[in-house]
């Protein structure tokens, strides 16, 4: 199966999956550089090695830069999805680590890494294993990572794009001839890295006899369509890439990994299959029988999960990489750090960019750069930006990385424990990323507060001003506007009215954002990314004497962004100040409905 198709759902595992549903990505507020990322807090905090990279550490919130509470949120809600969810719990257990620069600021498992024996399909219930067999979570417990290996398979092919070994628009048949076969001969090394290059999602390669009859399906396999005019998600890309490493370098997958990336980087609990003595310290996965799994193979402990990759003997370039939660953080500072490390590097900044640039803007909605995807909110939730690189397992497993605040996140879950058909969705993964990203402070434009949306789906949040007499002529609003929303599902809009609330117009409204040209809103509405820094906005006002004034707020069912703020209030007409949210006017003051005041 594809290991990752159950991922990509709209939450209740039917109907089109939010990939398909076309969203356009609106990345407001210019492009952000990757290296250095200026980060707050958190950069000033860092520990770094002798050469100047930062390295991790576990350490307070206050020192990451981050919000305690909202952290302490995130475990909250993190240990809901133990229960059901909504019929059975969505993992076992988990390990959940957030951060911010080089401070890990929460580390903490929840739940049982062992807890099932085998899975009853008559009673749909888990077998559970007696007390004593049962294995908690640990901070160390490694995980098979299933399709999360696709990063690091990645992470080798742009090491030898950097090395000069391979070329990013040259055909794959030219490395690996036999692959050229059934109209794939035009195909690129771009393309699989990307999912464009038109294969279908999987196909059992478990079912063929042999290794040379598995590399025969695939060298005969035609996409479904011409490569490079459609996004399809398939573990076919990242085999054929794993085929092409292994030609140019004359070593297999498990050996390039261990050089390229574990060793530099001390990662010790990363590997393609763990030795037998590593069982205890390793979450369980499916009790995998026909006819949910592909295979007969009882309860998975220790080995990959995925069928494909077992039959190909646990090397694979799509899943089959076991790791630990550090592990991945230290592999995603390396990437903050532009490819660096303490002392070790293992890309160039510039490389380490490719990974985090969209290359798949004829496809809006499924950005992608090589290897990671970018800006989606199924899975990253709040901290996703059209920046935000990461990538999930279908085993439970996810990385997800920003910065623009410079956190990272990892969600590692055993929610095939004991059967694959017991979750579906991602939502543990969205909740925990909208409070790390929650986490992040957005500081005031003046003062100690500011106006928020907050982030709740599926609600209209209004800020409305008191009477104003515009009538002077000559009326304008100032104020300061930050926001991040679900780019076109969910808006903010500035409205106006002249009688008395009955009917609401749209105010067009212009935003500037420093250093750069300033930024028309005609329909008086803002959406999706501006880039985390506060906008300038300036608005002209309908004359009249009573005139009402509100921000209106609507987030749809399924996911948020970061939220708006609005800040620094002042209305003028003519040469008076009507209203002016720094000085109280006659005892007014805003009185929002369904936003709060912050002090982020």
């Amino acid at each position: 199966m594809a290991e990752d198709a159950a991922d990509r759902d709209t939450g209740d595992g039917r109907g089109p999956t939010r990939r398909q549903l076309g969203r356009a990505a609106l990345a407001l507020g210019g492009a952000l550089t990757l290296a250095p990322f200026p980060a707050g807090p958190a950069a000033a905090a860092a520990p770094k090695s002798a050469s100047g990279h930062p390295t991790l550490r576990h350490g307070t919130p206050e020192r990451a830069g981050l919000l305690a509470p909202h952290l302490r949120q995130l475990v909250t809600d993190a240990e809901t999805f133990l229960g059901p969810s909504p019929k059975h719990p969505w993992y076992a257990g988990a390990v959940l680590l957030a951060g911010r620069g080089g401070t890990v600021a929460l580390h903490r498992p929840i739940g049982m890494a062992v807890r099932y024996v085998a899975y009853d399909e008559k009673t749909d219930t888990g077998v559970e294993f007696p007390a004593e067999g049962q294995i908690p979570m640990a901070e160390d417990t490694v995980f098979d990572l299933a399709s999360v290996s696709k990063l690091f398979t990645s992470l080798l092919a742009v090491r030898q794009l950097e090395r000069g070994a391979l070329e990013l628009e040259a055909p794959v048949a030219s490395y690996v001839p036999e692959f050229g076969a059934a109209g794939k001969q035009g195909m690129t090394i771009r393309q699989l890295l990307t999912h464009t290059s038109g294969f279908r999602p999987w196909i059992p390669l478990y079912n063929a006899p042999t290794h040379e009859a598995k590399l025969r399906l695939i060298y005969d396999e035609a996409p479904l369509n011409p490569p490079g005019t459609a996004y399809l998600y398939s573990d076919l890309n990242l085999i054929s890439l794993q085929l092409v490493l292994e030609r140019i370098t004359g070593r297999t997958l498990d050996v390039l990994l261990h050089d390229d990336i574990t060793a530099p980087l001390g990662l010790r609990r990363t590997r393609y299959n763990p030795p037998a003595s590593w069982k205890p310290g390793i979450a369980a996965t499916e009790d995998a029988r026909r006819p949910w799994s592909g295979l007969d193979r009882g309860l998975v402990w220790g080995e990959v999960h995925d069928e494909n990759a077992y039959s190909l003997g646990g090397v694979a370039g799509h899943a089959g990489v076991f790791s630990c939660a550090w592990d991945l953080a230290v592999l995603g500072r390396t990437l903050l750090n532009g490819g660096a490390y303490g002392r070790a590097r293992i890309l160039r900044p510039e490389s380490v960019e490719l990974m985090f640039t969209d290359f798949n803007t004829a496809f809006p909605g499924d950005e992608h750069g090589l290897g990671f995807e970018l800006y989606q909110h199924w899975y990253m939730g709040a901290m996703a930006t059209p920046r935000t690189a990461g990538h999930t397992g279908f085993t439970g497993t996810s990385l997800v990385l920003d910065p623009s605040t410079d956190s990272f996140l990892v969600v590692l879950g055993n929610s095939v424990h004991p059967v694959r058909g017991w979750r579906s969705g991602s939502a543990p993964r969205v909740a925990a990323g909208n409070n790390l990203a929650r986490a992040v402070p957005v500081h005031p434009a003046r003062g100690r507060t500011a106006w928020f949306t907050g982030m709740v789906n599926a609600t209209t949040a209004t800020l409305t001003l008191p009477a104003l007499d515009t009538s002077a002529g000559a009326a304008r609003l100032r104020c300061a506007l930050w926001w991040d929303t679900e780019p076109r599902s969910d808006l903010l809009a500035l409205e106006s009215s002249t009688d008395d609330g009955a009917t609401w117009r749209p105010v067009p409204f212009t935003t500037v954002r420093h250093g750069e040209a300033p930024q028309d809103h005609p329909a008086g509405t803002v959406t999706g990314w501006s880039g985390r820094v506060w906008h300038r906005l300036t608005a002209e006002l309908p004359a009249d004497r009573h005139l009402a004034l509100r921000w209106r707020g609507t987030t749809d069912r399924l996911y948020v962004g970061r939220g708006v703020y609005v800040d620094a209030l002042r209305v003028e007409a003519g040469d008076t100040v009507v209203f002016d949210e720094a000085r109280p006017t006659d005892g007014a003051r805003l009185v929002p409905v369904g936003w709060e005041p912050s002090a982020d």
